[in-house]
């Protein structure tokens, strides 16, 4: 049951508290996009850290999930979701700042940063895990495209700025010292959500209740049967997979030592060409609403991973591998706004209050699981046939992500109305 919140989508800047969430969320995004760079670039730099080793540490980040089916049905249980985010966030801010602290004492190692991606990964899957029974108390059903769509393009102009302010950041003040920068995001996040007042309905405390591993089952059983979330989870972790085989850290690496980049010329590109995010976020929905949801999500599914091979085929002068770099950001942010504000709005139209934070849970365990399968795989790849072939790989292998949708329901969803999802769900 919705709070009382905006009646229409063109009310939510309106809504004081949909602005303080919007706010904290998205300068936590600004935070993450130096994080991405400042992290692989410690390893690599500081560390002389192995391709393998990058690898790894991006998996660490996302090896967590593995539990988020269970810590799902634990949250699920928990009558306060708004405290469990609020408490990941001063996790993350601590953790990260463990980093520059060890810096300045001249102890920073790569195993420290092993144990920094794991911890931060773990308290992230707590705020996913908690997020989505807050989202329905926020924004009304009406609403749930525009308010993805306002969230991912804050996640996106962070993409467009953040990379080029961390590459300037980490060339000035080193990659260790920027960690500060992504840890104060983290505090100003949990402050500002700690503003946001939502309706919380009480969870009834009954002895008789199904133990965790019982309501885990539940989520997972619940993914697994119906059409739309099955397909969806398919997609979703096919398509992670193989950009993830990419990874982040493997494309640094790729443009710092095969394409001769600065780490300032590479958050530069990342800026640039992460404009194609920020205008995927502000156009999905209007494409949604005149092509389909389901339509919408196909064409997203494709060109999300695509465009790695833009980046792959990369070779020449200084100028060419930067604008290739740019140009696959560009290309590849467009294709994963319009995948996942869709997305992320279908799924919350399907998934039934009661089971949220559980199939969230069993979703994540699946989804984002599967991410740091990839970057091992990636990492093993890259050591046997090299990171140029390794990213070609991902770019084939991410498009037959779509492979999943077609006889799925999913692509004759052209609007979230209640009628419209149940038949074609049915």
């Amino acid at each position: 049951m919705n709070s009382p919140g905006p009646t229409a989508s063109a009310s939510l800047w309106r809504d004081r508290r949909f602005r303080r969430f919007w706010a904290g969320n998205t300068v936590s995004q600004f935070g993450d996009r130096i994080t991405e760079l400042a992290l692989p670039l410690i390893a690599v730099s500081a560390l002389d850290a192995s391709a393998n080793q990058v690898a790894w540490l991006t998996a660490l980040i996302w090896t967590p999930n593995l539990l988020a089916i269970l810590l799902g049905a634990w949250v699920d249980h928990r009558a306060r979701k708004r405290r469990l985010m609020i408490l990941a966030d001063l996790v993350r801010a601590a953790v990260l700042l463990s980093v520059p602290a060890a810096f300045l004492l001249g102890a920073v190692t790569l195993g420290q940063l092993y144990v920094v991606a794991l911890l931060t990964g773990a308290a992230g899957v707590l705020f996913n895990t908690a997020y989505p029974p807050f989202f329905v108390g926020l924004v009304p059903r009406e609403s749930y495209v525009d308010a993805n769509s306002r969230l991912s393009a804050g996640r996106s102009a962070s993409y467009v700025v953040g990379p080029a302010i961390g590459g300037a950041l980490i060339q000035v003040l080193t990659a260790p010292v920027t960690l500060v920068v992504d840890a104060l995001t983290f505090l100003a996040s949990a402050v500002l959500i700690g503003r946001v007042p939502v309706d919380e309905p009480p969870v009834a405390a009954d002895s008789t209740a199904p133990s965790v591993v019982r309501r885990a089952k539940d989520g997972l059983a619940l993914v697994v049967r119906h059409p739309v979330l099955r397909a969806s989870l398919g997609c979703a972790a096919t398509v992670n997979f193989f950009t993830f085989v990419a990874g982040s850290g493997l494309i640094v690496l790729f443009a710092s030592r095969n394409l001769g980049l600065s780490a300032g010329v590479i958050g530069i590109a990342f800026g640039v060409g992460a404009t194609g995010s920020l205008l995927g976020a502000l156009v999905a929905p209007g494409i949604s609403r005149r092509f389909g949801v389901g339509r919408s999500i196909a064409v997203g599914a494709v060109l999300f991973p695509a465009p790695i091979a833009v980046a792959a085929v990369a070779a020449g002068p200084f100028w060419l591998g930067a604008g290739a770099l740019a140009a696959y950001q560009f290309l590849s942010g467009f294709g994963v706004m319009l995948f996942d504000v869709n997305l992320n709005a279908l799924q919350t139209t399907v998934i039934p209050d009661s089971l949220r934070s559980r199939v969230a849970g069993a979703y994540s365990t699946i989804n984002y699981g599967i991410r740091p399968v990839g970057a091992v795989v990636g990492g093993l790849l890259a050591t046997a046939v090299g990171l140029r072939a390794t990213l070609l790989i991902a770019a084939v292998g991410g498009a037959l992500s779509l492979l999943w949708l077609l006889p799925s329901p999913i692509p004759r969803i052209h609007s979230l109305t209640p009628d419209r999802t149940a038949d074609a769900a049915g």
